[in-house]
């Protein structure tokens, strides 16, 4: 039996309020929500990063994480969301299977990312735009 507790959500092992599946994704609610209709959308194969996903998978992920969002949207009557996929655990990925978010938002629900703003100083925008233009 698989450690990982996505997988056993998948597997059908442990029980979860599945929104919809196809056969390469799965979508079902989080049950310690941000915020009332928070979904998950994932690939069914298990992979730990996003970076790892074929193609075919990304794109089901993310034409799902639209529709969930749509649908989650209406559901709670939020006229907002995130989509937010962290990346290893210093992005704040908990549980190591690539998987997104989709949190549905209004003005008054009293999350806030708190994201920071940072400046750059003269010529290291450039100097990093040019580095990483090259590990494409």
């Amino acid at each position: 039996m698989s450690e990982c507790v996505f997988c056993r959500i998948i597997s059908g092992d442990i029980p979860a309020a599945v929104l919809m599946q196809t056969d390469k994704i799965i979508s079902f609610l989080d049950i310690n929500p941000v915020n009332r209709g928070h979904a998950l959308i994932m690939p069914k194969r298990h992979v730990a990063s996003l970076l790892e996903l074929g193609d075919d998978e990304l794109q089901a992920a993310i034409v799902a994480a639209r529709r969930v969002a749509a649908a989650v949207c209406k559901g709670t009557n939020s006229p907002a969301f995130n989509i937010l996929e962290n990346d290893g655990e210093p992005a704040g990925q908990l549980i190591d299977h690539a998987h997104f978010h989709v949190i549905p938002r209004r003005l008054d629900d009293g999350f806030s990312f708190g994201w920071r703003r940072l400046s750059y100083k003269e010529g290291e925008l450039k100097a990093l735009q040019e580095d990483i233009k090259r590990k494409l």
